[in-house]
């Protein structure tokens, strides 16, 4: 099964569209083609993996230059990969993370980057971190509950690091989802649950900016109340029913 490698962008996007197992139809992804249109003149980049003979996807992998990051760092200088995937289990283990990382670090090297940055998280949602140690990236930076901060280094330059990520969740008081469109799944998360809760902040990241500015280093998608980080990646409507019960019925009591 020979890897192909796709490179989407404004003009192939709905030959090629990546969606991130979701439906191209769903609104979700609708949602999240919008937001990717805005991104490729700030040097947003998707390859998409597929192999011989099969027109399915199998692989994706999204990057930006670092200075437009949406994650709560600093990464002037780098390329960022916001995320990467590969799809179904059979396709895993054969190379093909390695072959899609390769080629952003290939991207790096031809235009002068420091390196090549990534958040990985052992949590849910999130890539772990033994795909980017494998290919020779180094840990620069941890935070709770599982985040880390690698770097593959191409030149010598200054290291990305976390912003103040803590200062801005001690400084949401209430309850509050602050989120960006960056992630379909939150995208139709987000349609699901306006306007049920009339106690519920909503915000949403519209600038790359606004991300590295998020209450968590992963910024896509963050539940907090009073302060208190109640989850720090996409959850299904059934798990933030039970998540406000349990925990906002709690703090509600006064304990």
């Amino acid at each position: 099964m020979k890897p192909i490698i796709i490179d989407v962008d404004s003009q192939n996007i709905e030959k090629y569209p990546a969606t991130c197992f979701m439906n191209p139809n769903d609104q979700g992804y609708k949602t999240k083609k919008e937001w990717l249109l805005k991104r490729f003149s700030e040097g947003l980049k998707i390859k998409l993996l597929y192999v011989e003979n099969d027109k399915k996807c199998h692989g994706f992998i999204e990057y930006v230059p670092g200075e437009y990051a949406w994650r709560a760092v600093k990464a002037k200088g780098y390329l960022f990969i916001h995320c990467i995937w590969v799809s179904p289990n059979i396709f895993k283990k054969k190379g093909n993370g390695s072959l899609l990382v390769q080629a952003v670090i290939e991207d790096a090297k031809k235009q002068g980057k420091y390196g090549v940055a990534v958040v990985t998280s052992e949590g849910s949602f999130m890539a772990g971190k033994d795909l980017f140690i494998k290919n020779g990236f180094q840990s620069v930076a941890k935070a709770q509950p599982s985040f880390e901060l690698l770097m593959k280094p191409l030149k010598k330059g200054p290291l990305p690091e976390f912003n103040n990520w803590e200062k801005q969740l001690n400084s949401l008081k209430g309850l509050n989802i602050v989120y960006s469109n960056q992630c379909p799944w939150v995208a139709r998360f987000i349609r699901e649950v306006g306007g049920k809760k009339k106690d519920l902040n909503i915000t949403e990241q519209k600038t790359a900016k606004d991300a590295q500015n998020a209450p968590s280093p992963y910024s896509v998608f963050n539940l907090v109340y009073n302060g208190k980080m109640l989850a720090d990646h996409y959850i299904s409507m059934t798990r933030f029913q039970n998540i406000l019960k349990k925990e906002v019925g709690i703090f509600r009591r006064g304990t």
